[in-house]
């Protein structure tokens, strides 16, 4: 019995000592569970644990060919060991080279900062893809229907139709589809849709490289008679792109191919140990099908009496239907597992109401602009058809807008079979960026279930929150919320409802911070990056949207003037260093790093003996000296002096970029470059402090976007990122920030800022103690402000301060206007990091600042709340007033460090969790800067109180 009782006090003295730190979120290449095809993947975890103060010490990872083997703690492919580190992700396996279709299963367990071992996590495990060209046996097949489209303003042929018997005589154990799509695909087995996602294999430089998906499919087989079937659309590789059509191009669709093409192979493990691949090859079958049109910009027609019952299951007479064509295969394109997030069905959206109108149509108002389809519920007779036609707004007599679409005929068609059950349908290989949906052909007044709207996006976690007790705020953010996800499709697009959807490299630049806050985007821009370094000019400058096609002369194709603009190609270092500095992602830095040099390198055969882009060094680009500060109101900021600027700010990136991958001598070139420009800048673009330009170099402005208005340095945007971007050493910045000032009050506290000059005009305020005037700006509602777009109905942010007011309709051409349009958006950055107060210091937010701006009290705004995701856990970070207390509420992720910053009279005003601050454990950790308090926090939840004097 004593020894029993000896037993159980050791024992509970040994839980005492064990750690309560646990790894949780277990992540590979970012994901969960995932798919991968690259040979060293990156493993990551976040920790949770009760107590403050909690760090990781070091960690052991255990990475195993079974299942067995891991509850075994047999790493037979990898143990790492006990790792004296505080690393929680980038983690690079290290183990046993992987072969392709591995499956491996892993866990991880921690030491905390007594050195006290903790339990080990849940298992979790990955697979690896196709690792090698000879890991393929399908082939490209496909149906070139190009002699069925009708004619007329559009080349519209019908979708082909793919399908293939087999019968399975054993009993299935596993099996997997690997699938790519030259165009868009989806992939039936026995009548079912395999997966959820839409538009694979998604849009690249197919020339360079296609990407496939890889789906568990041992559900959907039977043993007997299974049946695959696909069904094809042009997509972006043979249909029509962005604004082609609309500019007279030579070439308007068809940029890649003619036609789409199928890559798929379906392979089968059986429980006796033998195995089966079925792959697309001439033994394939095809024909055109119910679906008559399918264009993802001009939207499709579904003929429903043209269906073929059956034709995705076994025993289907395919009599009438042609040998599928196979085509060749280009041998230097790499076939690559797609690095994303698959786009997919994000949120369903009800009416919210139906208006006839005169003609007879109907207007249907979901409340909100979005990207996606519909689904229709409908009841009708054979041949009864249905236009379906989108559009963000409506004029004043309530019909709908089109103009903005320009030459995107956005028009879905859908013709009854008259089924007395009643159909339901949705379009498969388009998409739309509308609120309202015209409908004509409906014979009496739909039900309120008649339409659904379905939101499509990117299927990324989300990271950000924020709330506030000021509407127009909360307003504000979900608007910024919604045109994020409307625009992240696959690729970061500038909008969805017109005839372009181009990922424009400067939205993106300008965006990406603010997106960073909404989702969690390393997968997302992961893929997009890599077009962005495919698209890469052979001079070195990055274009000014990727994917971008090109003709055989390598000219761009949409339209040839279409080559690389100051602002805009510095995406391909700003976009970089953003996803590193987020995500402590040194990969994608050497990966992009070959692209970078070539591209600085570019800038400095640019630059004049002083390290400047002087006034018309980009004269030869269309238009003149690129797009600069697009759409900025009043006298236009010079483009060469914003180009010098840019210059500077992606040196200073590539220093830090580089020093972080162990490039010592890239780290002194870019150091010294970004030396050089400072001082050039100084000495070119400025006088006694105040920037100028030489505006007489740019004659009357002819060339130049909105040249007319004249040219000048002396603007909003040229302050706001010379503050943003830190080129201007501490005198001169506090006085750059009195001219920044000046300029806002000299404009009756309104801006004047572009695309360029929007993203840093609040933070370079801050930044130089004008936060009142940034929360003027942020709040007002006159135009131009976000505020404005608010009170005049908008649900997304919109391409254009003033694109429409409720008493006057469309003030500009309204060709030119996106109400869903992300630039202006980039005031999300400040939001987080400014009225919220998170900002990182560390990459990865290892170590980060919450420092809020509270506002002056003339300003409606008294409690805000936010919380980011990062990927080193939650940061929450809330502030209110009550009576005469100020509350702040923080909650502090494991494995980081805090530095908040508390405005108070006299630390025995500031409580922490109940204690007065200066007599409680943190007071050691407390400093004084400027008229703040500085104090160092490490994990957990803290509540300050400070009390308020009159």
């Amino acid at each position: 019995m004593r020894y029993i009782i000896l037993f159980c006090l050791l024992h509970t003295a040994g839980l005492s000592f064990a750690s309560d730190l646990k790894p949780v979120n277990l992540r590979v290449e970012y994901k969960d569970r995932p798919f991968v095809d690259e040979r060293v993947p990156r493993l990551s975890w976040e920790l949770t644990a009760k107590k403050h103060n909690q760090f990781q010490s070091a960690y052991q990872v255990i990475v195993a060919s079974s299942l067995k083997k891991l509850k075994r703690n047999e790493g037979d492919l990898w143990d790492s060991g006990k790792q004296t580190s505080q690393a929680t992700n980038q983690i690079v396996y290290d183990g046993v080279a992987l072969s392709s279709r591995q499956r491996v299963w892993w866990k991880v367990k921690v030491w905390d900062a007594n050195n006290r071992q903790g339990k080990w996590s849940e298992v979790n495990h990955w697979e690896m893809g196709l690792l090698n060209q000879s890991d393929w046996h399908a082939k490209w097949i496909g149906y070139d229907l190009n002699h069925l489209a009708k004619g007329g303003t559009y080349h519209l042929p019908p979708s082909p139709y793919l399908r293939k018997e087999v019968r399975v005589q054993k009993e299935v154990r596993v099996a997997r589809l690997y699938i790519s799509s030259l165009g868009l695909h989806e992939f039936y087995i026995n009548g079912d849709k395999v997966g959820r996602d839409y538009f694979g294999s998604g849009w690249t430089d197919y020339d360079m490289r296609v990407y496939y998906q890889v789906y568990d499919v041992t559900k959907h087989l039977q043993q007997g008679g299974n049946t695959f079937g696909a069904v094809l659309s042009n997509g972006w590789y043979a249909g029509y792109l962005g604004y082609a059509l609309f500019v007279g191009s030579p070439q308007v669709r068809a940029f890649y191919g003619d036609f789409p093409l199928l890559k798929a192979q379906v392979e089968i493990q059986y429980s006796d140990g033998s195995s089966d691949i079925i792959s697309t090859d001439e033994q394939w079958k095809a024909s055109a099908g119910a679906l008559m049109e399918s264009d993802f910009l001009q939207g499709e027609t579904y003929d429903a009496t043209k269906e073929m019952a059956g034709w995705d299951r076994p025993r289907f007479d395919d009599t009438d239907w042609r040998p599928a064509q196979v085509m060749e295969d280009n041998s230097t394109r790499k076939i690559q597992l797609y690095p994303g997030e698959p786009v997919r069905v994000v949120e369903e959206l009800p009416i919210k109401s139906i208006r006839r109108l005169d003609n007879g149509k109907y207007i249907v108002d979901f409340g909100q602009n979005f990207a996606g389809i519909i689904r229709a519920r409908m009841l009708g007779q054979a041949h009864d058809t249905l236009v379906f036609r989108y559009g963000e707004m409506l004029h004043l007599d309530g019909t709908l807008v089109t103009e903005n679409l320009r030459s995107a005929r956005a028009t879905d068609t859908y013709i009854l079979k008259g089924n007395p059950e009643g159909e339901v349908w949705s379009p498969r290989f388009t998409y739309h960026g509308f609120q309202y949906v015209e409908i004509t052909g409906l014979k009496e007044a739909p039900a309120a279930d008649f339409l659904v709207g379905l939101a499509l996006s990117s299927d990324l976690e989300t990271a950000g929150y924020f709330e506030s007790d000021n509407e127009l705020l909360n307003k504000l953010y979900r608007n910024i919320v919604w045109t994020q996800r409307a625009n992240y499709l696959d690729i970061p697009t500038d909008c969805p409802q017109r005839d372009e959807r181009l990922a424009w490299t400067g939205d993106a630049q300008v965006y990406i911070r603010s997106a960073v806050y909404n989702n969690n985007i390393a997968a997302f821009h992961t893929k997009w990056i890599q077009d962005l370094n495919d698209a890469q000019w052979p001079n070195g400058a990055f274009p000014i949207y990727a994917p971008m096609p090109v003709n055989k002369a390598g000219i761009p194709a949409i339209r040839s003037s279409d080559t690389y603009s100051p602002g805009w190609s510095e995406a391909g270092v700003i976009c970089t260093y953003e996803i590193f500095r987020a995500y402590n992602d040194l990969r994608m830095v050497k990966r992009s790093l070959p692209y970078m040099v070539k591209f600085m390198d570019f800038l400095a055969t640019k630059a004049n003996n002083l390290g400047v882009l002087p006034e018309g060094i980009f004269e030869e680009i269309e238009p003149n000296g690129g797009f600069g500060d697009w759409l900025s109101i009043g006298k236009k900021t010079s483009p060469d002096l914003l180009a010098t600027l840019y210059y500077f700010y992606c040196a200073k990136l590539m220093k830090e970029m580089c020093e972080a991958i162990q490039e010592d001598e890239l780290t002194q070139r870019y150091g010294k470059t970004a030396e050089i420009i400072h001082s050039g800048f100084l000495a070119h673009y400025t006088d006694a402090g105040k920037f100028k330009t030489d505006s007489a170099r740019y004659g009357d402005g002819a060339g130049y976007v909105e040249g007319q208005n004249g040219f000048s340095g002396h603007t909003q945007t040229a302050y706001a990122n010379a503050i943003y971007m830190l080129i201007l050493e501490e005198e001169d910045l506090e006085y750059a920030g009195r001219l920044l000032r000046q300029l806002v009050e000299e404009n009756d506290d309104k801006l004047t800022t572009g695309f360029l000059g929007f993203k840093p005009l609040l933070p370079a305020l801050s930044r130089t103690n004008s936060s009142d005037k940034a929360y003027k700006l942020l709040l007002s509602t006159e135009y131009p402000s976000l505020g404005y777009e608010v009170v005049n109905g908008a649900t997304s942010i919109w391409e254009r301060w003033d694109s429409y007011t409720k008493d006057q309709g469309f003030v500009h051409n309204a060709a030119m206007n996106s109400f869903s349009h992300y630039a202006f958006g980039a005031i999300n950055e400040w939001i987080f990091e400014y009225m919220i107060g998170i900002k990182p210091i560390d990459r990865g937010f290892r170590s980060f600042t919450i420092k809020p701006e509270l506002p002056p009290k003339n300003i409606p705004l008294k409690s805000v709340k936010g919380t980011y995701h990062s990927i080193a856990g939650r940061i929450q970070a809330a502030w209110r007033y009550e009576d005469n207390v100020r509350i702040h509420e923080l909650e502090i992720p494991v494995n980081t460090t805090a530095y908040f910053y508390i405005e108070a009279r006299s630390l025995e005003d500031i409580y922490i969790n109940g204690k007065v601050l200066g007599l409680s454990e943190w007071a050691s950790s407390v400093e004084q800067v400027g008229v703040q308090y500085k104090l160092q926090l490490g994990s957990g939840k803290y509540t300050f109180k400070i009390n308020q004097h009159p």
